[in-house]
């Protein structure tokens, strides 16, 4: 690519893309879920299989990264709507994004321990 035509946008370019990741990653999870409770209908008995397999530590991993893309989509929401509904919004888009990372990253700190409590467990011991 000639040099110049590439956009170096800064944080809003890296939010909006954010945004869009995380708003598709619950997309599918949504859609995993309705699958697998489905299965319900079909056969409990292959649901409650199905529920087993979830019941190991790359799955909880997995939990606590959708609880990571759920609370960032969530927060980033509400930023955006800031933005957009409130005169001064664009120009304190830059804070508003910083402060809705420092409010992320305090509140997985917090969810750390209650959602990967079994995986811990597993690994290493009660």
């Amino acid at each position: 690519m000639p040099a110049g035509t590439l956009y170096r946008g800064r944080e809003g370019m890296w939010s909006w893309v954010a945004h869009r990741v995380t708003g598709v990653l619950i997309f599918f999870f949504l859609f995993v879920h309705v699958l697998d409770t489905s299965l319900v209908r079909v056969s409990p008995q292959a649901y409650d299989n199905v529920v087993a397999t979830y019941k190991n530590p790359i799955v909880n991993l997995m939990e606590y990264g959708l609880v990571a893309a759920i609370l960032f989509h969530a927060l980033n929401g509400l930023r955006v709507i800031a933005v957009d509904f409130w005169a001064k919004g664009p120009r304190y888009q830059r804070q508003m994004l910083w402060s809705v990372v420092g409010i992320w990253i305090v509140l997985m700190a917090g969810a750390f321990y209650p959602v990967l409590q079994h995986t811990l467990r597993t690994l290493f011991g009660s």
